[in-house]
């Protein structure tokens, strides 16, 4: 990982200028918090804190322990982690950096959006930014794929965008994951179709996009991983481009990236039209693919994930990295 160094924040105080940064997981012990603290007990540059569990959800205990730490993670329910940021908002002078991976910030004014490879500048704003709000898993792969086509004008920004999406079980939250663990879900099945899901601000408002898009999410009888989907009609784009156009926009945006890569060239996928959602979990890597059929003049661009990597907790701990100036 690109490691950007910076001024430390505002507020920070001797006690935080440790040569070992602090940690607090503040809701560890759901899935999302019991992947980064998986994913941080490999990292040796930095302390992760703990809480006891009977104090858990007993504020003064967690404030206390804010006070300690240079970030805190919060992986909380939406209201719950606004409640965590009051909290660490009344410490004044010893309130810590924040890192939400809630999605109760993500288009918040004040708050840094936790996707270092949206543009150039973005890595350095996180490093620096006292509050980050971590990207939903779904407008991971979203964004990826449109706010590039968007950039290179290949993409009106009032194109009618409609993104399907299926995702592992676990990106469902906690009676979602009861469901089918015990066998009480269907093996597939849409959701969300009300058109009101609460990833499309976000997608809409860093993809670049003046209309409102179309997301229709999915959920499939399996723990992790995640594709999402762009259909397009090519003739309907700023020069009626080719696959290969829309290949080599992508491939220039990323350049250089270490964990978003453009698939292209001989990959089995494209002869077989076939993609396994589940072939990058337990990783923080990013497959984008343009599957194309130039004879109909249609495209599909795909983005895959592990919804628990790239997606939330491999994203937060990128995002740590940066944060903290330590190596991940």
């Amino acid at each position: 990982m690109s490691v950007t160094t910076f001024d430390k924040p505002a507020g920070m105080t001797a006690r935080k200028a440790q040569t070992k940064p602090a940690i607090f997981i503040d809701g560890e012990a759901g899935t999302t918090g019991i992947e980064i603290r998986d994913r941080m007990a490999k990292i040796t540059g930095v302390e992760v804190r703990a809480i006891a569990p009977e104090k858990r959800k007993d504020p003064a205990a967690r404030q206390a322990l804010m006070a300690e730490v240079d970030v805190v993670v919060l992986c909380l329910p939406d209201e719950a982690a606004k409640e965590a940021v009051a909290l660490a908002d009344q410490l004044g002078p010893k309130s810590p950096r924040i890192l939400d991976a809630s999605s109760a910030h993500r288009v918040s004014e004040g708050w840094t959006y936790g996707w270092p490879e949206m543009e150039a500048g973005q890595p350095a704003a996180i490093a620096r930014a006292r509050r980050v709000t971590n990207p939903g898993c779904y407008p991971t792969g979203g964004i990826a794929l449109i706010r590039p086509l968007v950039e290179a004008k290949i993409m009106p920004a009032d194109y009618p965008v409609t993104v399907n999406a299926v995702s592992g079980y676990s990106g469902g939250g906690k009676s979602m994951i009861e469901a089918y663990e015990t066998g009480k879900a269907p093996a597939f099945e849409f959701y969300g179709l009300g058109l009101e899901h609460k990833h499309v601000p976000e997608l809409q408002k860093y993809s670049k996009l003046t209309r409102r898009p179309i997301f229709v999410p999915s959920v499939g009888n399996f723990r992790k991983g995640m594709l999402v989907a762009v259909p397009l009609h090519l003739d309907t784009l700023n020069g009626a481009p080719k696959a290969g156009d829309l290949e080599a926009a992508l491939a220039s945006y990323y350049a250089g990236s270490k964990w978003v890569k453009v698939v292209t060239g001989d990959d089995p996928s494209f002869k077989s039209g076939r993609l396994d959602a589940l072939a990058l979990n337990e990783t923080n890597l990013l497959e984008l693919r343009v599957f194309a059929n130039q004879k109909h003049g249609q495209a599909v661009l795909v983005a895959r994930l592990d919804n628990l990597g790239k997606g939330a907790s491999g994203a937060a701990v990128q995002n740590l990295g940066l944060m903290l100036d330590v190596e991940m």
